[in-house]
């Protein structure tokens, strides 16, 4: 939630959802281009994850892990397991993307201090990346007007150029450059695969992660991958770092974080997953050698039952071939769009697309969304940048609706 005073963009009251649409109580509907901050995968009450809820909460709603297990969260840990070829063996669970942050941050450091090297104890970060808002979260975080205010609190990282923002062998050279003198004292380094959302939706080629796996493994350093706004077929794959993986399947970060679309906008839940060899680091019967992050909601059965509904239905619609076709036929929508006489670099990455607006409206952001608000839209930019990341079930009529008002909405917000 971001709580500040802004008279000019009134709460906006919704009583009920249902597929793309967001009804308000006087009978006003908004289609939502954004999956509501990238979440409802599959549009809203969708009814196979609301019939999965229902079974689950006749059988159990909750109850802690500690001590205790359950089949939907065990279920879910073998499937995500799969999901990656058994590279990344193990789960841990909490219930926002902040917080899987802070988990694969802390499990990465306690590490070290658990293998002997307690020196290892600082991270990496890139220019413009975005990895949530709690403490350790903002550490990693390169966008200021999320962090300076609450600077006083944050053990920043070291921020190193972005392939998004710079040109990708100069980020390369950097990075190497960096990690030579300094990788005895880097416990991992975090990047968000393909597309720096927050940060403007900046995107960087495939490649560029495998050499910076290459240069994880020569260093010692982890790799954590972000992937809670970029994950669950967002980049056209599963995870998006998997674009990046060789002809042998290898090459799998050291972390993977999940959370957003992974119950489909239903339930609040996040997760790490971790190779097999950082699990066994803490497997010891001093409780100072295990790893310690509690949270009395971690791997709620309701949230689990939820993310396995998500996983049926990619599989049961083959979702990722469809949104390969529906993403061409979008981005062919967005054409009179993209050749607008203000929009600069639009860009595609799978199911985000993205256009700068070289606008001299420095509050374009909010007239843009209050215009689209006005032709039945929910979307929201980031700046001056408009972005589009719908639910993976809109119709013909849908899409056309989607791309042909967001352009009226364009011009009016440029009027």
């Amino acid at each position: 939630m971001q709580w500040h005073a802004d008279q000019s963009l009134p709460l906006l009251a919704v009583s009920r959802a249902q597929g793309a649409w967001l009804y308000g109580p006087d009978g006003q509907r908004y289609l939502d281009g954004i999956s509501s901050w990238w979440t409802n995968l599959f549009g809203h009450s969708h009814p196979h994850i609301v019939q999965a809820l229902r079974d689950q909460l006749d059988t159990l709603d909750h109850v802690m892990l500690a001590g205790f297990t359950h089949e939907p969260v065990v279920a879910l840990s073998e499937k995500l397991s799969a999901l990656t070829g058994g590279r990344l063996g193990h789960a841990f669970y909490a219930s926002d993307g902040a917080s899987a942050t802070e988990i694969a941050l802390k499990m990465s450091l306690h590490y070290w201090r658990n293998r002997g090297r307690p020196g290892k104890n600082e991270f990496i970060c890139f220019a413009g990346s975005y990895h949530g808002e709690t403490v350790g979260a903002l550490a990693v975080t390169d966008v200021p007007l999320f962090r300076d205010a609450y600077a006083p609190m944050v053990r920043g990282a070291h921020v190193l150029p972005s392939p998004a923002s710079s040109a990708p062998l100069h980020a390369l050279d950097a990075l190497t450059v960096f990690l030579e003198a300094h990788h005895a004292r880097i416990a991992a380094l975090i990047i968000e695969p393909r597309v720096q959302c927050a940060g403007g939706f900046a995107m960087h080629d495939a490649s560029w992660l495998s050499a910076v796996r290459a240069l994880c493994d020569v260093y010692e350093v982890h790799l954590i991958a972000d992937e809670i706004a970029v994950g669950c077929g967002r980049t056209g794959t599963f995870f998006a770092c998997e674009q990046s993986l060789d002809a042998d399947g290898e090459g799998w970060p050291d972390f993977i974080c999940l959370s957003k679309g992974i119950t489909g906008g239903t339930l609040p839940l996040s997760l790490v997953l971790s190779r097999p060899d950082i699990y066994a680091a803490f497997l010891d019967d001093t409780m100072a050698r295990g790893f310690l992050h509690s949270h009395s909601y971690t791997g709620n059965p309701l949230a689990c039952r939820a993310a396995l509904a998500t996983l049926e239905l990619f599989d049961a619609l083959d979702i990722l071939a469809r949104n390969r076709v529906w993403g061409d036929r979008f981005t062919d929508a967005l054409a009179p769009l993209a050749a607008h006489a203000s929009v600069r670099r639009f860009r595609r990455a799978g199911m985000i697309w993205a256009a700068d607006i070289d606008t001299p409206h420095a509050d374009f952001s909010r007239r843009y969304y209050r215009a689209a608000l006005a032709r039945e839209l929910l979307l929201r930019p980031i700046g001056n940048t408009l972005y589009f990341m719908p639910p993976y079930i809109l119709d013909p009529d849908q899409t056309a609706l989607l791309a042909e008002r967001a352009l009226a909405a364009l011009d009016a917000a440029l009027a």
